[in-house]
Parts: structure tokens; sequence; C-alpha cells
């Protein structure tokens, strides 16, 4: 149990999983924390394609595929798979440039989340934001979860930047957030192994 004059500050940050992370699910994953707080934190993983049917999903096939019918006014970015709870639930990391009082959540002065169809929608109109990234699935953590996986060693926590967030190149993505923090993937190594 954590004392109240310790507290770890995760929202709008990175999590950067390190080789001694246990999960598979997690492995070289970069997520960005959305959520943080004494029950527990939520966050998207920003690395990780969906892959469905043996291909790899685009937004625009996603919105073809849900029945959104347009064509796609933002980048046409890889669908993430944002991790393994609510894995039918879609989640939009995008600028605060859309911003709709009710369904989103303002994450940074930024960035903004929203979880409903509407930006589903607006992603084909004019008033879609300038970028955004479509999640399916979040990742989550109970209660001081993921405070025992950082003293675990599992993540590394960075500060968070969006030319990473929106970066296409997906499997960048691991490599430049550690490099921003002056790290190289050698660097790390996993625990165990001999002297």
């Amino acid at each position: 149990m954590m004392n109240d004059s310790y507290e770890m500050k995760l929202t709008g940050r990175l999590l950067i999983a390190t080789p001694d992370m246990g999960d598979k699910r997690f492995r070289d994953a970069v997520i960005y924390v959305c959520s943080h707080d004494q029950s527990g934190a939520m966050g998207i993983i920003i690395n990780k394609q969906m892959i469905k049917g043996g291909g790899a999903l685009s937004l625009s096939d996603m919105l073809y595929n849900i029945g959104i019918e347009g064509d796609v006014k933002v980048a046409d970015t890889p669908v993430l798979e944002g991790g393994p709870v609510d894995i039918d639930r879609g989640f939009v990391l995008h600028s605060a440039d859309y911003f709709k009082q009710d369904t989103s959540l303002k994450l940074s002065d930024t960035l903004s989340l929203t979880s409903t169809k509407d930006i589903l929608e607006a992603l084909v109109k004019e008033e879609a934001p300038e970028k955004a990234m479509l999640a399916v699935g979040y990742s989550g953590w109970g209660a001081g979860q993921v405070e025992r996986e950082i003293q675990d060693n599992a993540w590394i926590v960075a500060d968070a930047d969006e030319a990473i967030i929106f970066d296409t190149d997906l499997d960048s993505k691991w490599v430049k957030a550690l490099a921003g923090l002056g790290i190289r993937p050698e660097m790390l190594s996993r625990s165990g192994g001999s002297a």
C-alpha cells in the first residue's frame, strides 16, 4: 500500500515496456496513459497495429467495416490494438480541435480522447480533427498495479511526445520513445543472466 505522500503522476505520460515485461501482449509496447489515480490507470497502446483476417487494418478499412461512408479527412492511420480490455470498443486519440462536451475527455491542451460513434462519423466530415489515431480496446490497471509494475522494472515512464503518438511508423515508436530519454535499446538488458 502506498502512502499519501508518494503519488506517481502518470496521466498524460508514456509507459515504455522494458525487456523485463513479463506479459507478451505488452512486449515492446508504448502506452499513452489517459488517466491515472488511486483507483487505477487506463491507457492506449500506440504502437501495435490491429490485424484482422491476416491483414493490417487502416482507419478507412475500419470505418468502411462499421458502415461509415466517405473519404477520411485525416491521415489514413493504422488502427491500433489499444490493449486487452474492452476489445469491442473503439477509442480515438485526437487533436483537441475536435471536442464534444459530453463525450470527449480532455487529456492535455492539445490532445483529447473520444470513444463514441460521433468521433468516427466526424472523421469523414469537415469537423474532423487535424490528427487522429483509432485504437480498439485499451490497457487497464487496478489500484496500485501499474506502480508495482514500474517498481518491478516492467515499464519506463517518459513524457509524452505527440510526434510519437501520431507517428504512423508504428515499428519505430518504441525506439523513438526510448531515444527521447537518451536510451538505446541495447542499453536495456533482461534481468537474470550471470555476472
